[in-house]
């Protein structure tokens, strides 16, 4: 008699444990990248430039130091957030640039130029 009670409570949490998975999933699949390369003012690629990423709704600031190639990617960014951008290096930086909440592109590739005097 106590089966039935017990057979419905297993199917209850295996119900639940998908719907949960299934929305985790979802979410990551939401999640956005941006990628993109520092270049010189003559269009020469820049390692070991910082290109920092700031969220415009919490401020925080994430870094990444671009590799041989002069590439840089952030990813796991959350659709619902704009964010600032922009490279360092030595004594030059780039424009600021806005990535926007109403891109809705998954992987975005920004390029930034640094050509301007730190100030």
């Amino acid at each position: 008699m106590n089966r039935i009670p017990t057979v419905l409570l297993v199917t209850a949490v295996v119900l639940v444990a998908n719907a949960g998975f299934a929305m985790a999933q979802d979410r990551d699949s939401q999640l956005r990248t941006v990628r993109g390369q520092v270049l010189s003012k003559d269009d020469n690629s820049i390692s070991g430039a910082v290109v920092y990423l700031r969220s415009l709704r919490t401020q925080t600031v994430k870094t990444y130091i671009s590799d041989n190639a002069g590439n840089y990617r952030f990813s796991g960014l959350d659709p619902n957030v704009d964010y600032e951008l922009h490279a360092e290096h030595q004594d030059q930086t780039s424009a600021r640039r806005t990535l926007s909440s109403f891109d809705s592109r998954k992987e975005i590739v920004i390029n930034l130029k640094v050509d301007k005097k730190k100030g």
